[in-house]
C-alpha cells in the first residue's frame, strides 16, 4: 500500500489545458475547428478523412465493426504498415528533413538529429538485426530502454516486421521486467548498456 506522506515531486504546474506552438499549429494536418461538428454529425464515415491520410497495403472496405460491443473493430479488413506510413512515404518529398531531434544528458554532449533517410536507413537495420536473431512475424518484442532516439528506431523496426513491441519503463527492476515479460508472452528483449537520468549516469 502506498504510504500517505511520500509527495510526489511534480514537474509542471497544473493547468486545464496546453497550447501547441504556432509552428506545429500550422502544419497540423486538421487545423479547422469545424472536425468537432463533423465528428458528431457524421459518425464513424468521419474517420474516412482520417484513413485517406495514410498508405493502406490493402483498402478497407468497413469503417467500424460494432456488431460485438465492447469488442469494437476499426478498418478490420484493412491492412498497412505502421513503419512504413512514418516514413517511407515522406522519403521522396521530406528525406532530407528532419525527422528526430533529440536532446539528451548530459545537455553538454551533442544533439543527435535523424532526417528521414537516416531513419529509414537505421530502422531497416534494426529490423534486419531482429531477424538475425530469430524475430519474426508476430513475435512479442520487449524493449526495455530509456528515451534514446534507439526507442523509436527499435519500435518502427518492430512494426516493420510485423511483430507487436510491448515497451517496459526502464527503470522498472529485473523482476518487474521479467513480471512483464511472461504476461506479453515475449521471449525477445532490446535494452541499453546504460543512460543518463537526471544528470547522473
Amino acid at each position: 500500500m502506498a504510504d500517505p506522506d511520500v509527495d510526489l515531486e511534480a514537474r509542471l504546474a497544473e493547468q486545464d489545458s496546453f497550447e501547441p506552438p504556432a509552428d506545429f499549429v500550422e502544419q497540423a494536418n486538421v487545423t479547422d475547428p469545424d472536425i468537432y461538428d463533423e465528428f458528431e454529425a457524421n459518425w464513424p464515415d468521419c474517420w474516412t478523412q482520417a484513413a485517406d491520410l495514410l498508405d493502406w497495403d490493402t483498402e478497407y472496405t468497413e469503417i467500424l465493426d460494432d456488431s460485438n460491443p465492447p469488442f469494437y473493430e476499426w478498418f478490420a479488413d484493412g491492412e498497412l504498415n505502421a513503419s512504413a506510413n512514418c516514413l517511407d512515404r515522406h522519403l521522396d518529398e521530406r528525406g532530407d528533413e528532419a525527422a528526430i531531434e533529440w536532446v539528451g544528458e548530459p545537455t553538454d554532449e551533442a544533439n543527435r538529429t535523424y532526417t528521414y533517410q537516416e531513419l529509414h536507413d537505421e530502422v531497416n537495420a534494426f529490423a534486419a538485426a531482429l531477424r538475425a536473431q530469430g524475430v519474426e512475424e508476430d513475435d512479442i518484442v520487449t524493449l526495455y530502454m530509456p528515451m534514446i532516439p534507439e526507442l523509436p528506431i527499435a519500435m518502427l523496426a518492430c512494426a516493420r516486421i510485423g511483430a507487436p513491441h510491448s515497451v517496459v519503463f526502464a527503470g522498472f527492476s529485473a523482476d518487474a521486467l521479467a513480471t512483464r515479460m511472461n504476461s506479453a508472452d515475449s521471449e525477445h528483449l532490446v535494452t541499453c548498456d546504460g543512460y543518463y537520468r537526471r544528470g547522473d549516469p
